[in-house]
């Protein structure tokens, strides 16, 4: 029982899994983040372009 509570303590697999998950949406806030400004200029840079066609 004592070396099955050793073992459980010493299992770092399932932290390394849950780091791995905390990076991977960190990385996919930064991406929206990222999108949705660039999205905005660019709607920004369309409406002017389309208001000098007119």
């Amino acid at each position: 029982m004592i070396s099955q509570l050793k073992s459980f303590i010493a299992n770092e697999s399932g932290a390394t899994a849950i780091e791995y998950g905390l990076i991977a949406a960190l990385i996919a806030i930064v991406c929206i983040g990222a999108m949705r400004t660039l999205g905005s200029n660019l709607n920004l840079r369309f409406t002017a372009i389309a208001n000098n066609l007119t």
